[in-house]
């Protein structure tokens, strides 16, 4: 029997678009958490148009970046870095997040216990608190997302350690289609063959994230086809292993579908053989249904009507994104190479061996 070997234990791949002000911070808490184990760190650049890549090129890591910027998304980021990558596990970041020392050793301890487990995860610890975008996300968090929670878990959102091996099995480790739902999708292709994803109860890293207003911030969504990315998941998945655990794992399909459906019942508004005040009585109610609702459960009309428009947007998106034409995903990703570990200002081939 052979034992398959790498040329590095750990490859951290962090995937950016301009990202000047954190990239430094980022790839230094990788070269540092990276430091007992050994590895490289791998800037997968979007096409910046900031100076991520002059802050990062300062560092003795590999940058490469997509040769077109038509190909900019989500899901083409990890799976450029993960191209160029050569270690036996492969760590999944954002530009704006910071590795925290001591994880990728008892992420690695735990992988070795237990070969059956594809990726292991562990905290996202949030550090923007003030946005209304995040505090809606970390009130979900507490009521609705286990995946979060220590233990076995569906999907490792905020980043994982993979197996390599694991992920040759699925095929790709992102899919270049995906403006969102990346992780998710990775997560799926790996347990309809069997694997298992878990996550530690440690500090894996921390994030700042977006600060900008939160319906700028959805405005920002739908231009970038963030929006789009259930849509896009949904397609991909059709006709694959996948689907169920697919329709089984994304609660927020079935609000979007319910959103398509209210504002079909509301065009239908014509139609209907009722007195023009009668009618008008109709869908002023239905019209402002979901927003009375989401005020007496939220106990605010503010946090109500941004969460009726983010499922509008979210529902458009929906439709967008699964009409959208697919590119190959296991196909390469054209992509440059700017920077190989030696030919930094700081020389050597491997960070740490």
């Amino acid at each position: 029997m052979t034992t398959e070997t790498h040329p590095c234990r750990v490859s951290v791949v962090i995937k950016a678009l301009n990202e000047e002000p954190n990239i430094a911070a980022a790839i230094e808490s990788a070269i540092i958490a990276l430091h007992e184990v050994g590895g490289e760190v791998i800037l997968a650049d979007s096409c910046s148009t900031d100076g991520t890549v002059r802050e990062a090129s300062r560092f003795p890591v590999r940058i490469v970046q997509l040769a077109r910027q038509a190909d900019r998304s989500c899901g083409a980021g990890p799976q450029l870095g993960y191209q160029h990558s050569q270690g036996e596990y492969v760590y999944i970041m954002d530009g704006d997040m910071k590795m925290v020392p001591g994880f990728l050793e008892q992420a690695l301890t735990f992988l070795a216990q237990h070969p059956e487990i594809a990726g292991v995860g562990g905290r996202v610890v949030e550090l923007n608190q003030e946005s209304l975008e995040y505090r809606e996300r970390s009130e979900r968090g507490r009521r609705l997302e286990a995946h979060r929670a220590p233990g076995q878990v569906d999907r490792l959102d905020g980043g994982g350690l993979y197996r390599r091996r694991a992920i040759e099995e699925a095929g790709y480790i992102s899919d270049r289609n995906l403006h969102s739902y990346e992780e998710f999708d990775l997560a799926v292709r790996l347990r309809a063959l069997g694997w298992k994803l878990w996550r530690l109860p440690a500090d894996a890293v921390t994030h700042y994230g977006h600060d900008a207003p939160p319906y700028q911030l959805l405005r920002r969504r739908w231009k970038s086809r963030y929006a789009c990315g259930l849509g896009e998941l949904v397609r991909g998945a059709l006709g694959q292993p996948q689907m169920k655990l697919v329709l089984r794992g994304v609660r927020e399909l079935r609000i979007y579908v319910a959103v398509l459906a209210w504002w079909a019942v509301l065009l239908s508004a014509p139609l209907w053989p009722l007195a023009v005040a009668e009618r008008a009585a109709l869908v002023l109610a239905l019209a402002a249904g979901p927003l009375a609702v989401m005020a007496l459960r939220k106990k605010s009309l503010a946090r109500a009507v941004y969460s009726v428009v983010s499922w509008c947007v979210q529902a458009a998106g929906l439709v967008r994104g699964f009409f959208t034409p697919r590119q190959p995903p296991r196909a390469l990703i054209p992509s440059l190479v700017l920077q190989e570990p030696n030919t930094a200002q700081h020389k050597g081939q491997e960070l740490f061996s």
